[in-house]
């Protein structure tokens, strides 16, 4: 940050302090209201799909009840694979 402008941490604090106390979204509506009475608008929206989540299960999380009896395990004594 260019020393004008303070220390880093006071910028963040100050930015911070207007995302909590709403700043950013009366200014946001001041230039959407602006903005749409100037007829400067032209709405489309777009969904991206690409962003799908899957249940924890999909995703092999470890299931409840799961024992080591339900797997597979060669003994420590058993033949390398080749």
């Amino acid at each position: 940050m260019p020393g004008e402008y303070g220390s880093w941490k006071g910028i963040y604090t100050r930015l911070r302090n207007w995302a909590i106390d709403g700043t950013w979204e009366k200014v946001f509506s001041a230039l959407l209201a602006r903005a749409d009475a100037d007829g400067d608008l032209d709405w489309v929206v777009s969904v991206d799909s690409t962003v799908v989540r899957a249940h924890q299960h999909a995703a092999g999380a470890r299931q409840k009840g799961l024992s080591m009896t339900n797997r597979s395990i060669m003994p420590s004594g058993g033949r390398a694979a080749d």
